[in-house]
């Protein structure tokens, strides 16, 4: 703070606590004119309330004296009268580093311990799973919802149902975090409508989806086109991140009309790279608990199994 304006908050302070004091000290002994029955004059409500003066009760005073003391003492010690830094030598930056410190001298030994573990176990670890699902709630729930269901509209996918694009292993999801990914449709409008509508039908029919039987036979060559990323039984291609078409997971929705729309219009996703946001820790704690969020169940089951 400069001096100039060191001293502008310097006079406000004085000028402030100057007033409230004298208001404080004179309040108590000014005279004020009443009526004989002790009242001031002022009435309400055609003269059924009128206004009566009382002396400040002393629990008042004591308060209201104590309440100075109190701010001169605060003064005094803290930061407040323009440069003043006040007798303790308070500053809330060095409150705040010693509190990072604090938190990065545990953190640091939690860290340690999480190091020695692969993804997998990682997420069966409590502290693990807590301090992974702040960093979820903090960087993918945008997204992914903050219970990790997905949204259909961003093209966002679940991360609880153990259905993964890029691969479900604890070293995928570390490398989709780390270094994002980016899936492309490419649109098929060329095909033409009918046969458009057609495909759509073929597809729905390899999920077991309801589906029209005729349209799905005459879809069903012009599958070829899609079998390079698919596959020829449309299983999918975790090294291209091709869904699945088998399991009636569907990433942008799995009407009729939304099918319709991925072939002839395309999709585009993308999932940004974290690793410039977060450290290598951070995103291992992470990867961990998107692995949890897919297996509880398998968590659910071991511990019911343990139980027995």
């Amino acid at each position: 703070m400069s001096a100039g304006w060191s001293l502008w908050v310097m006079f406000l302070v004085v000028l402030n606590l100057s007033i409230t004091l004298f208001l404080f000290l004179w309040g108590p002994r000014a005279k004020i004119p009443t009526l004989p029955d002790g009242t001031s004059g002022h009435v309400w409500a055609h003269g059924v309330l009128r206004e009566g003066v009382r002396k400040l009760p002393l629990w008042w005073v004591l308060f209201s004296g104590a309440m100075f003391v109190w701010g001169f003492t605060y003064l005094a010690l803290y930061p407040g009268f323009g440069n003043h830094k006040g007798v303790l030598g308070w500053t809330a930056h060095g409150e705040l580093a010693r509190d990072v410190a604090a938190n990065d001298a545990k953190m640091d030994e939690l860290l340690l311990r999480f190091r020695q573990y692969p993804v997998e176990q990682l997420a069966g670890d409590p502290a693990a799973i807590q301090m992974g699902g702040r960093l979820f709630v903090d960087n993918c729930a945008a997204c992914h919802g903050r219970g990790g269901y997905g949204n259909v509209k961003l093209g966002a996918p679940s991360l609880i149902d153990d259905d993964w694009l890029y691969g479900g292993s604890g070293k995928d999801i570390l490398d989709s975090i780390q270094h994002g990914r980016a899936g492309i449709m490419p649109p098929w409008s060329s095909l033409g409508a009918q046969n458009v509508k057609n495909l759509a039908q073929y597809v729905l029919s390899l999920s077991g989806a309801p589906h029209d039987a005729a349209m799905a036979a005459a879809g069903q060559p012009l599958f070829t086109t899609c079998a390079a990323c698919h596959g020829p039984q449309g299983k999918g291609n975790p090294a291209l991140g091709a869904p699945n078409l088998t399991d009636d997971i569907w990433l942008h929705g799995g009407t009729v009309a939304d099918i319709e729309q991925t072939i002839g219009g395309g999709r585009q996703g993308a999932m940004p790279a974290w690793g410039k946001r977060l450290s290598d820790d951070q995103m291992r704690v992470l990867a961990a608990y998107v692995y949890h969020l897919a297996h509880q169940g398998d968590v659910a089951k071991r511990d019911d199994t343990a139980s027995r």
